[in-house]
């Protein structure tokens, strides 16, 4: 008998799939098996995998975005804002935007955390971070006065 390992990438699932042939498989059935695992996997999984990436990429440039206007507006007490704003644009973009989100806001708390800044801050900072990424209305931060262009 001879093992043959298929592994198979749905999502942000990983799935290992083990067939093995034998004389009474032939090979244009372990074909025919497969095609049919892959079709269902591909339908399973919505087939959205390919949006991912420009997702990514929107949701990094939603994030910079934000951080170009906080820079801009010098605005004092405004950055828990926009750290809700950027996620909350990032994740509307869909899974690849709040996966970046994520992944920008988690790499800025722990550089900037590690460079003496104050725990305190760092946590309130992530806490606005985690309410834009999962849909909450960033005007919450908003502080009093901010331009409205913001």
């Amino acid at each position: 008998m001879t093992w043959k390992f298929l592994i198979l990438c749905t999502g942000q699932r990983l799935l290992i799939v083990i067939a093995w042939s034998c004389k009474s498989v032939t090979s244009a059935g372990m074909k025919v098996l497969l095609a049919g695992l892959v079709l269902t996997l591909v339908v399973g999984a919505q087939a959205q995998w390919y949006r991912f990436p420009g997702e990514a990429a929107r949701g990094a440039k939603d994030m910079w975005r934000a951080y170009g206007d906080m820079k801009d507006a010098n605005w004092k007490n405004s950055d828990k804002y926009f750290h809700a704003r950027g996620n909350y644009d990032a994740a509307r973009r869909g899974p690849g935007g709040r996966w970046a989100a994520g992944v920008i806001s988690d790499a800025r708390e722990m550089f900037q955390g590690s460079s003496g800044r104050g725990h305190e801050d760092s946590a309130a900072d992530q806490v606005a971070n985690h309410w834009g990424r999962n849909g909450g209305d960033p005007n919450r931060y908003r502080p009093k006065g901010l331009p409205k262009k913001y």
